[in-house]
């Protein structure tokens, strides 16, 4: 055996070393991506604003955005296929844009995911801390201490085999799935057929005022979904596993938003249901609970929406993780952050390290004072305004690579030219909509809309910047740039 064949099976011992491993089928992967939408939550915390903003149009809005990001999937499935290194939009990115731009938006991808996930320790903190002294009339633990306490727990279970997790999300995803289930039929059966009839679907109208804003809301709620091709090396055949998760979970996520959507508009009236929300946004779902099915279930919602929050920030955590895995592979971050746990085969350090985040920032804002009620809508919006911008340049990206390819290797037209261009075209004016209405998706100031809407392009720009840099500078690791392995 010569030196060149012993230094090739080195290199590919190291390989197989540093790659995260895992047997995640589809049933686990979609309940994986849908613990981000943190269903339960989304029911009691999000319905409700886009309620008050959209009125009985709202499962129209659900069933026209699910269509919408159907017809993104396929372009996006597609790319999946061709584009198989298990680096997510940061793989797709490169591929279609340059090595540049891949970098861009792999840092949008990870602090992002990094800044939505930071929402959940202090809205975690302060549910529960209500919860213990209002319900159960226990002592008053300042909420701060239940924030380190999630994300103790959220970083050791990322710590481990990502089937640790795909387990314990898919049982909490089910719990949750059970309570609004309960909640829809018990709504559609107070009043009759009549009622449920009578809160047929109303199309939106392209006049309505908050239109825009409805729209935004109901994209926030399916986010998870894009998040399939991360887990790529961790489930079993990903060519198959993944587009069946992408499309199941897309149109999972559509349905179930849809139909409770409809059981809020049939329980209040689809003549009042506007005016309830605006009134009683924040109670809008718990006092629907009690009156349906009483105070005890009522209660029980509340327990199953705090785990529902941990599972949520867990599903994030995972993702993020495993961005900065593959920034780190990359040698684009600290080569540490890289590392594989030689057991459980999972991005132990990055995971740890967003954990180290988190707990940070939670103990950083608690000594300064910080509310954490004006934690979570500033790092849920500016992280959602993140990611929404990441999939537009995503969609960009798959509609300019199959472009380019279709010179020697043309295919389908649908998959890769009329998909892309409506993706491209839906997914710009949603961003728009976002710039438009950053203040509202922050609920904060036009200084901090200032502040955190120029981080966020920053990070997409500075990537660039950093990548012609490494192009300069440092030719072996740009050269490493993008995790692609392209067909």
């Amino acid at each position: 055996m010569n030196n060149t064949t012993i230094d090739a099976l080195k290199v590919s011992r190291q390989t197989q070393e540093n790659r995260l491993s895992g047997n995640m089928g589809v049933g686990e992967l979609v309940m994986n991506v849908l613990a981000f939408s943190s269903p339960l939550a989304t029911v009691a915390g999000t319905l409700p604003v886009l309620l008050m903003f959209s009125g009985q149009t709202a499962p129209a809005i659900y069933l026209l955005v699910t269509l919408m990001l159907l017809i993104f999937s396929v372009g996006f499935v597609k790319m999946s296929r061709s584009v198989q290194g298990p680096g997510g939009f940061y793989s797709f990115v490169t591929a279609g844009l340059g090595k540049p731009a891949g970098l861009g938006g792999a840092f949008l991808a990870l602090f992002g995911y990094i800044f939505i996930g930071f929402f959940a320790p202090s809205f975690f903190g302060v549910t529960l801390q209500g919860f213990v002294v209002n319900t159960l009339g226990g002592p008053d633990i300042p909420w701060y201490w239940y924030a380190l306490a999630i994300t103790a727990v959220t970083t050791l279970l990322a710590y481990n085999r990502i089937d640790l997790s795909a387990k314990l999300l898919t049982i909490v995803m089910l719990l949750e799935v059970a309570v609004v289930v309960v909640f829809d039929v018990a709504s559609f059966s107070a009043n009759g057929l009549g009622a449920m009839q009578g809160a047929g679907f109303a199309l939106p109208s392209i006049t309505d005022a908050t239109l825009g804003l409805a729209l935004l809301f109901a994209v926030g709620n399916f986010f998870g979904f894009e998040a399939t091709v991360i887990y790529r090396d961790e489930v079993k055949d990903p060519d198959k596993t993944i587009p069946r998760a992408t499309y199941l979970a897309v149109v999972g996520i559509g349905l179930f938003y849809a139909m409770a959507a409809w059981a809020f508009i049939a329980f209040f009236g689809a003549d009042k249901i506007q005016a309830e929300a605006g009134n009683n946004t924040v109670n809008l779902f718990n006092d629907a609970l009690v009156g349906l099915v009483g105070r005890i279930f009522a209660d029980i919602a509340v327990i199953m929406l705090i785990t529902s929050v941990l599972a949520c920030m867990l599903s994030i955590q995972n993702i993020a993780a495993r961005y900065s895995f593959a920034l780190a592979s990359d040698h684009a971050l600290p080569r540490f952050l890289g590392r594989v746990h030689p057991k459980h085969k999972s991005p132990y350090a990055s995971a740890l390290a967003v954990g180290t985040i988190w707990a940070a920032a939670t103990a950083l804002f608690s000594l300064l004072g910080v509310a954490p009620e004006a934690l979570y809508p500033i790092a849920s919006g500016s992280g959602t305004f993140a990611v929404l911008l990441l999939m537009f340049i995503t969609s960009f990206a798959v509609l300019v690579y199959f472009a380019r390819r279709r010179s020697f290797e043309p295919e389908s037209v649908w998959k890769t030219v009329v998909a892309p261009v409506i993706s491209v075209l839906f997914l710009g004016a949603i961003t728009c909509l976002a710039i438009a209405n950053y203040p509202e998706l922050i609920g904060g100031s036009a200084i901090l809309t200032l502040i955190f809407m120029t981080f966020t392009f920053a990070l997409f720009f500075g990537g660039i910047i950093y990548a012609l840099f490494l192009r300069a500078n440092r030719p072996e690791v740009y050269a490493r740039l993008g995790r692609q392995k392209i067909d």
